[in-house]
């Protein structure tokens, strides 16, 4: 890639992100709102670079990764060969890794995940795509991954590199203790990696302990390099990556010595870094409200004390002077913060009637309101938010439950065996869709897909828990909506993309219920991306009706699931929970007994939905009280979304 080239991309990736070098920093980084928007500019990179290489009659070499980081890069570029003629005549591609032992047919293979986002759809030659073995013998893996290595450097080197980032820091499979002049070679694969491959593999005792992975320093030979990483779940190695010391434990960080690598973020992803969490220790500020608070309340956390009893020293020793100069004293700033976080609190989440709601979260009238909870999974609603719900039904509200999705692929085979087995029971030998399931259950293979009666009676499953819990919690199944949106409905761990047919049955039922509330999943860091789809299927709703007078009374409040809570500083509603309550969710919670006693899905915590979530709520709660506020059992937090 020629120096014109790269300096070019390098302005046109900062002016469509945000990229402002500090002294934490050691790898240029660009941070974008969208990571759509970042994986298009990163494929018009790559276009350039094949069409700069092409003019010169020269094959370009392109190092590739996989997982879920590079798939809009790889759309995008199908569109450009499909709709703008980009040709891949002369393109010769490497890619990162595979697991060992893997066949290609596989559907968990790499050489079937590229083939199926990419090379089945674009005009590059066979022979020009390298993927490594997967089944290559033990004999011959030795000199197989040295061949590798020569076929690389007998086309001149990787002219572009795209990698993605573990949570291990591992770039490719290279896992931390990897050298940093480490070649192509088999290595074993991490247990977080392996716990983060889980549900791809339908759960980690079918994940392999072995990989085939490009070394580090195959990696670093490469003429460039671009970094992707997506979502809170990468927040924090990517600090460490960049603003670190440079260790074999977070393998990621030789790329500190690479003189032309730049990492492309989405917000998420770079919420740990200092410039993004703590920008006073970096830079002068615009102090706006919401920065005001944040800057307090971490105050608060790293001097231990207060709101109330932070002093002008504190703010002064710890970079925030010119917040003092802008406030006068901390004994007004604190004043002011304390009170903007106790404002927060309540115990009447659809307002509180005839109550002066002026320094509430929530509107007063109309007194009785309809609310809709948006599920994505059929247990979301109680795991992240049944004290909420509970207190919504008790407090006179119509509430409308929607499970955006069946949940059916998180049933396991064997809970799916239990249930059919016990319909073939009592139905007697007549009932064909139990004899069905039963024998293809009794004779499926790894890579065989669920068949549709199968499905059926996983879908099944999840309904008949979300009944039983959301008939304890006091609602009627009248209020109960499974939307079963087509996107998921895929029978395997990748889904479609969002359509106009999924968006059509969200916004159909917000404009039947016309609610005056409606509660949605904010948590995008679910390890199978579902949350991220149903929350945009929301979106997409809420643009096209935002126009509908009802919509014009309509409140959005966001919750997290069970991986992630919203900072102190980003709750915008606080909702206490008495020891009571907490037993109460977790009765709900326990009705979903397919997703009890080891779950497929986890994601990096092994502990289970009900006990991660308790432990989260009674974390909200002491940080509460930590700055100074009541002392409470646990709490439930919401951010407002405004469309």
């Amino acid at each position: 890639m020629t120096a014109d080239l790269i300096n070019n991309q390098s302005i046109t990736y900062k002016k469509a992100g945000t990229f402002e070098e500090t002294r934490f920093e050691k790898i240029h980084n660009v941070i974008f709102k969208s990571s759509l928007e970042a994986s298009i500019l990163v494929a018009q990179e790559i276009a350039a670079l094949i069409k700069e290489k092409n003019k010169r009659n020269e094959p370009c070499v392109l190092g590739l990764a996989t997982g879920s980081s590079p798939i809009k890069v790889y759309e995008e570029l199908v569109r450009m060969h499909k709709e703008e003629g980009l040709s891949f005549a002369n393109v010769h591609t490497f890619n990162l890794d595979e697991y060992y032992p893997m066949d290609k047919s596989n559907l968990q293979s790499y050489f079937y995940f590229m083939h199926e986002h990419l090379f089945d759809h674009i005009d590059i030659l066979s022979e020009h795509i390298h993927i490594p073995n997967g089944k290559i013998s033990s004999d011959d893996l030795y000199q197989y991954c040295i061949d590798y290595e020569l076929k690389i450097k007998a086309l001149g080197g990787l002219d572009f590199q795209l990698l993605g980032i573990g949570r291990t820091g591992h770039i490719g499979f290279n896992e931390p203790g990897s050298h940093f002049n480490s070649g192509t070679r088999s290595i074993t694969l991490d247990h977080i990696t392996r716990v983060d491959a889980a549900p791809a593999f339908l759960g980690i005792d079918n994940v392999p302990r072995k990989a085939i992975t490009m070394g580090i320093g195959t990696v670093r030979a490469a003429k460039r390099i671009v970094l992707l990483a997506w979502g809170l779940n990468k927040a924090e190695i990517i600090k460490e990556t960049i603003e670190g010391n440079i260790s074999s434990h977070v393998p990621a960080t030789y790329l500190q010595e690479h003189n032309n690598t730049t990492f492309i973020m989405d917000e998420g992803a770079s919420a740990e870094l200092t410039r993004v969490k703590t920008p006073w220790l970096v830079t002068s500020c615009i102090w706006t409200s919401q920065l005001k608070l944040k800057a307090v309340v971490w105050l608060s956390e790293l001097t231990k004390k207060p709101i109330l009893k932070l002093t002008d020293k504190d703010y002064n020793n710890n970079g925030m002077s010119g917040l003092l100069t802008e406030e006068g004293t901390a004994y007004d700033l604190n004043i002011k913060m304390f009170n903007k976080l106790q404002h927060t609190i309540t115990g009447w989440p659809g307002g509180k009637p005839n109550a002066d709601d002026s320094n509430r979260p929530e509107r007063a009238m109309p007194d009785k309101k309809r609310a809709i909870i948006f599920s994505p999974h059929p247990d979301d609603d109680v795991i992240s938010m049944g004290g909420t719900f509970d207190r919504l039904v008790e407090q006179g509200h119509e509430v409308h439950i929607a499970y955006q999705t069946s949940g059916n692929i998180a049933v396991s085979d064997e809970e799916a065996l239990k249930f059919a087995e016990i319909t073939k029971a009592l139905s007697g030998s007549n009932s064909r869709t139990a004899n069905a399931v039963i024998d293809f259950l009794n004779q499926k293979t790894d890579n065989e897909i669920d068949s549709i009666e199968t499905r059926q009676l996983k879908g099944l499953i999840r309904r008949g828990e979300s009944h039983a819990a959301t008939r304890y919690l006091g609602l009627p199944d009248t209020q109960v909506h499974f939307l079963d949106l087509p996107f998921y409905e895929t029978g395997t761990i990748k889904k479609n993309n969002l359509s106009q047919d999924d968006i059509s049955i969200v916004s159909n039922l917000i404009a039947d219920i016309k609610p005056h509330q409606i509660y949605a999943a904010g948590d995008l860091a679910d390890p199978h991306g579902t949350h991220k789809v149903c929350l945009d299927a929301i979106f997409a709703s809420l643009d096209q009706l935002k126009t509908e007078a009802f919509m014009s009374d309509c409140w959005v409040w966001l919750y997290r699931g069970a991986w992630h809570e919203w900072e102190s500083s980003e709750i915008e509603m606080a909702v206490p929970m008495s020891p009571d309550q907490v037993l109460k969710k977790r009765h709900a919670i326990f009705y979903h007994q397919s997703q009890k006693d080891g779950v497929m899905f986890q994601g990096g915590d092994s502990r289970e939905f009900w006990v991660r979530v308790e432990d989260r709520n009674r974390l909200t709660a002491e940080k509460y009280n930590d700055l100074g506020l009541a002392n409470y059992a646990a709490i439930e937090a919401f951010k407002r979304y405004h469309f």
